[in-house]
């Protein structure tokens, strides 16, 4: 290293060396832990609007059950760590509205009992004999008895209940910008500590 080249470099030690990377190293954790807090807060915060949405699909509500889903779509799109199949929840896709589906198929199945009242009485009489249960079990072996005899049910799409939103990246809130500090943070504590060995045993 030439005279000049070692000026510069102990100039700019000069500066630095009251700068001491253990300070980057403390702002690392404690921004490190204040992003898994906010990313935490983020998810639970999903699944509450999750659990809005099952309620609502069970309550049968039209307007709630389109209000919650609006939240749970707008929060999962901008925050992080909002991963819909998180938790114990691993069906695919995440949201199946299961109640709003099977009302659909039951309104359906009314409109058959108005037009065709003896075979749906015939269609209610085989199920409970077949031991169908309840819910989608017996709507499902009223729609084969039907179909059996003649009448076929309208096609009602299961896809149009079933959603899955994606979550964000990376987001403008607490999680995101806890995030960027500590990945600056954590690369600076890298650099200072670097060059305060090397000035340590060249300068």
């Amino acid at each position: 290293m030439s005279k000049m080249d070692k000026k510069k470099f102990l100039r700019f030690w000069h500066y630095i060396r009251h700068i001491h990377p253990w300070y980057f190293l403390a702002i690392t954790i404690i921004a490190g832990a204040i992003n898994l807090f906010a990313l935490r807060h983020n998810n639970l915060q999903m699944v509450t609007l999750r659990e809005a949405v099952y309620a609502a699909d069970k309550a049968g509500d039209q307007a709630t059950i389109e209000a919650s889903l609006y939240n749970l779509r707008v929060y999962v799109y901008n925050h992080m760590n909002t991963s819909l199949t998180s938790g114990t929840n691993s069906v695919h896709p995440p949201i199946q509205l299961q109640y709003t589906y099977e009302r659909a198929q039951a309104a359906q199945q009314a409109l058959l009992g108005q037009n065709n009242a003896g075979l749906y009485h015939e269609a209610q009489q085989a199920c409970t004999t077949q031991q169908a249960g309840t819910g989608a079990e017996a709507i499902a072996c009223i729609e084969s008895y039907v179909s059996a005899h003649g009448v076929q049910l309208a096609n009602i799409p299961d896809g149009m209940y079933k959603f899955d939103f994606v979550s964000a990246k990376w987001s403008p809130d607490l999680a995101g910008w806890s995030l960027i500090v500590t990945i600056l943070s954590l690369i600076t504590f890298i650099l200072t500590a670097s060059y305060r060995w090397w000035a340590k045993r060249n300068l």
